[in-house]
């Protein structure tokens, strides 16, 4: 099919057959990578995490494991993706409604893509009862929202999604800005469940009791969220 050029051909480069051949195999070496989609099958090993959530809700815990299926492996496109998830507990309260969420969490598992707008979905549930706080002074709004932290927690874990750490600095700047509300506020002991201030509020960004205000601006001495900027 001829092609119309209608443009001033400026350069040309003669395409060689070693061009050609390099070109086919790297197209070949790409539709070789093998993604997460939902017709792999089972292999008999899969590698998982167990994480352990008590609630004050609740006398007995709850145990999620995450297992995961591990693509191309021995190559450079190795991938490590969730497969399959499981919830136990001694308390057959919540057991139909938690087995209908593995059983649906896990089918989006296997579906492949861009799977971490779930965690969102699953920390966005509120508990009309009220939520409660976790050591460290996190806030969680249900055992939904908590389920959803621990499937983010194991994402971040095999590099779904991206840790933000604090660099050197804000952790220095932080840590001053303990030190100076402390000795403003005569604090010498932290509360028994976490280590920031009892007057520390609920920062809307990390959930995190560790909210203070210093020099006129609120400021989160857990993930450095200011409203001063």
């Amino acid at each position: 099919m001829p092609l119309k050029i209608d443009k001033k051909i400026v350069g040309y480069k003669v395409v060689t057959e070693e061009v050609k051949e390099a070109v086919i195999n790297t197209e070949e070496a790409k539709n070789d990578v093998e993604s997460m989609h939902e017709k792999i099958l089972r292999p008999e090993l899969l590698f998982g995490s167990t994480y352990k959530i008590k609630t004050p809700q609740s006398e007995h815990a709850l145990y999620i494991t995450v297992n995961d299926v591990i693509l191309n492996s021995g190559t450079e496109h190795e991938d490590r993706r969730p497969y399959e998830i499981f919830i136990n507990s001694k308390n057959m309260e919540h057991f139909q409604w938690v087995l209908a969420l593995t059983r649906v969490i896990s089918g989006v598992f296997r579906k492949g893509g861009d799977i971490s707008f779930m965690v969102e979905e699953l920390k966005g549930v509120f508990d009309p009862r009220g939520g409660y706080f976790k050591k460290g002074g996190v806030y969680m709004p249900s055992l939904v929202a908590e389920i959803g932290h621990a499937i983010e927690v194991h994402m971040k874990q095999i590099g779904m999604i991206d840790t933000q750490m604090l660099d050197e600095n804000q952790k220095e700047f932080l840590a001053e800005k303990r030190k100076e509300f402390d000795e403003k506020n005569g604090n010498s002991t932290v509360e028994d469940n976490g280590e920031f201030p009892k007057q520390a509020q609920l920062c809307n960004k990390c959930h995190t009791k560790a909210l203070i205000l210093m020099d006129g601006c609120m400021t989160c001495l857990n993930c450095g969220d200011s409203k001063c900027g």
